[in-house]
């Protein structure tokens, strides 16, 4: 086997203070269940689809999902069960249920760390259907091992973590607006990783949570909702 290539300094995953403070994630969630968020936006009943990160399900994201239906959105869960990894089918059956979620109408997708890579990915092949994109603490950009998971994913999908079995769209961002949330307190993906440069969103907004956090902390939800407030004109 041919030895893996050094991580650039910005790829390489958060150190092990970083990860072990992600035990910290319940304060968050005790936090959102007790802090009542400001009614900043009003969804006027647009539909978001939120897509778990990997190893979760929509277990996971029900406070987000819950927080978008308080501020008037018509949340979804994605509805395929655990994520356990790109399969070929899985970009199939995601965009099927994006078409049941829209009913006509495009979807803004949410994706929470491995799932915002399905979700710049539907929207690169699929932009029709999205109406944008905002990804949380996802490995986008740069080296796909700069995350303290990737060998875990390997274990669990079967696939190397940069050989996926799926055709991968190459621009650099999708051609919908796309906001990309990340956190230099994140345990688990390199913040540059998640942050991207400026060819890879639109906006790049940092968010004082844990990786664990961007599903259940008040700061990051409050930033969902602004960035599907948010007015983009979004560059191709």
């Amino acid at each position: 086997m041919a030895s893996l290539a050094p991580l650039s300094a910005d790829s390489r995953p958060p150190s092990f203070r970083l990860m072990l403070a992600e035990a910290g994630v319940l304060a968050d969630w005790l936090r959102v269940r007790r802090t009542p968020l400001p009614e900043m936006v009003a969804g006027n009943g647009r539909p978001v689809m939120v897509i778990p990160g990997f190893l979760t399900s929509d277990v996971r994201t029900a406070a987000l999902r819950r927080a978008l239906t308080a501020a008037g959105y018509d949340a979804h869960g994605w509805g395929l069960g655990r994520n356990l990894g790109v399969t070929p089918h899985l970009l199939d059956a995601l965009e099927d249920r994006i078409r049941t979620a829209g009913d006509g109408r495009p979807v803004a997708l949410v994706g929470w760390s491995l799932g915002g890579l399905y979700a710049r990915e539907l929207a690169a092949r699929t932009p029709d259907l999205v109406e944008r994109v905002v990804t949380m603490g996802s490995p986008f950009s740069g080296d796909p091992r700069g995350n303290n998971a990737w060998r875990l994913y390997e274990s669990v999908a079967g696939h190397p973590v940069d050989a996926p079995p799926i055709p991968r769209h190459g621009a650099p961002k999708p051609p919908v607006p796309t906001i990309a949330l990340w956190s230099r307190r994140d345990g688990i993906v390199a913040p540059a990783c998640a942050r991207g440069d400026e060819a890879e969103s639109d906006r790049r907004i940092e968010v004082d949570c844990l990786h664990m956090g961007f599903i259940v902390s008040p700061a990051a939800i409050r930033a969902v909702l602004a960035a599907l407030d948010a007015r983009i004109e979004s560059t191709h």
